[in-house]
């Protein structure tokens, strides 16, 4: 046992204390949320070139309507849980629904490009809240031995989310109209407000002085970073306000170590950074992540504006990738407890970038949709074999107390990877293609897409620091 779990030891008897029915409501919540967050991330994908072609703009503009929402995530997650385990986590977690809610009607209403960027900001700042503490009011309800079993069924009801985003946002986008996506998340958000209100248990975590400095300088910090990475796509990396984004962002996540080193009660301890299971569990996460979004935002413009499909038609074309998660993520989680977390998402990150790097090379030789399914069912079953493991892993490496700090973290990176991986392969894309034609959007889409391989391939080497075997 580490020092860290000795000292907080007496706390992690309380983890397996609710009855079963207690438990599946909790499930059941917390997944219907998590569906909610994870079908507005995806569901823009396919309806992005009808915005492009209703509010105008260029690839850049695009890539803010996505990477707007994951900034204001990234940067509220850890702040989120922090505010969490002090104020109640249900308490906290309702009000982010209500946020969401909200913020996603305005999104459905919005009459502008630069109306509809500020209400996916304020949709992340409602995700931040939902994600971080949806994920600690389930994993606190059982025990570690069980943990890997139970993200595993809440990952496959929320790949649900995402095996269904892009088909909804095409069908809606095709029959209706691109502002009746946001509708979506309206109904699911008010239901899942008033059943989080009324049945999840209220929890906090340890009884500490609110860090404000931490607050300030996370929040500040990676909104820096992830403002530069997207402002670089467009103005270049070399330019000054780039630079002095990136320089800003990382001068102050030094500053956040420092001084979480010390100071007394930090908000990310110490401890928490130093354990390597968790490490690896975190980097794997960004990279994974990275891999995901990137792809998903490259392969929706590729078959639209490179093949002139139907953004309907699109959705269909992506279900053999983003429906493995449904299927194959329950059982990944229950075989996690059982072997551990290096052995699934190792295999499985390969087995997703073998797909990516098949797709590339049927892109330059003109194949037809039917070659397609085959890569993208490798993909789809090797990201499900990695999603539910890495943040059990990540999870299982700490005491219960340090669980809602943990998530945090976790899903920081979860969005800060998304907003890194979409930048990149956008960079790639405007160095060798353009929107312009199809042509042009093939060339920049296949060395862009093999970005998103070897992103996937980074994310199965750090795994490596995963562990062998799953914690107790």
């Amino acid at each position: 046992m580490t020092d860290l779990q000795q000292a907080t030891a007496p706390l992690a008897g309380t983890v397996a204390g609710r009855p079963a029915p207690a438990r599946a409501v909790t499930v059941l919540l917390t997944a219907v949320a998590y569906f909610m967050v994870a079908l507005d991330a995806l569901v823009v994908v396919t309806a992005l070139p009808s915005v492009h072609r209703d509010l105008g703009g260029s690839i850049g503009t695009l890539q803010w309507t996505v990477n707007i929402y994951s900034l204001a995530f990234g940067a509220g997650i850890i702040t989120a849980a922090a505010l969490g385990d002090r104020l109640g986590r249900r308490r906290v977690y309702v009000t982010g629904l209500i946020v969401f809610t909200l913020a996603s009607g305005a999104c459905a209403l919005a009459p502008s490009a630069p109306v509809l960027i500020a209400c996916r900001g304020v949709q992340g700042l409602g995700a931040a809240i939902i994600m971080p503490l949806g994920l600690t009011l389930l994993t606190s309800a059982f025990p570690p031995e069980r943990r890997g079993t139970v993200v595993g069924i809440w990952g496959g009801i929320a790949g649900l989310a995402v095996a269904s985003g892009p088909l909804i946002g095409g069908a809606v986008t095709q029959g209706l109209d691109w502002h009746w996506i946001f509708w979506v998340n309206v109904p699911i958000g008010i239901a899942a407000a008033i059943g989080a209100r009324l049945w999840l248990a209220e929890s906090r975590g340890q009884k500490s002085r609110l860090d404000v400095p931490a607050l300030v300088l996370v929040s500040a910090g990676i909104g820096a970073l992830t403002w530069g990475l997207v402002h670089g796509t467009e103005a270049g990396f070399a330019t000054p306000g780039t630079l002095a984004a990136l320089l800003a962002g990382a001068g102050l996540i030094a500053a956040l170590i420092v001084w979480e080193r010390i100071t007394p009660e930090p908000m990310i301890p110490p401890a928490l950074l130093r354990s390597r299971r968790f490490s690896a569990a975190s980097a794997t996460q960004f990279l994974t992540t990275s891999a995901i979004y990137s792809a998903a935002f490259l392969i929706s413009q590729f078959f639209q504006a490179g093949q002139g499909q139907s953004p309907l038609a699109t959705g269909l074309r992506f279900l053999p990738w983003t429906a493995m998660p449904l299927l194959v993520a329950p059982a990944a989680g229950a075989l996690f407890d059982r072997i551990g977390a290096r052995r699934l998402v190792i295999p499985g990150l390969i087995m997703q970038a073998a797909g990516f790097g098949t797709i590339v090379w049927l892109a330059g030789h003109g194949a037809g949709y039917p070659a397609y399914v085959a890569p993208f069912l490798l993909a789809g079953v090797g990201i499900s074999m990695a999603l539910p493991c890495i943040p059990a892993a990540g999870l299982n490496a700490v005491p219960a107390a340090m669980l809602g700090k943990a998530a945090g973290v976790l899903n920081t990176m979860q969005q800060f990877g998304a907003v890194a991986g979409v930048a990149i392969v956008t960079a790639v894309f405007s160095a060798h293609g353009s929107l312009a034609s199809p042509a042009a959007v093939t060339s920049g889409f296949r060395p862009a897409l093999a970005g998103a391989a070897v992103l996937s391939l980074a994310g199965a080497a750090v795994a490596a620091g995963l562990g062998a075997r799953a914690r107790r």
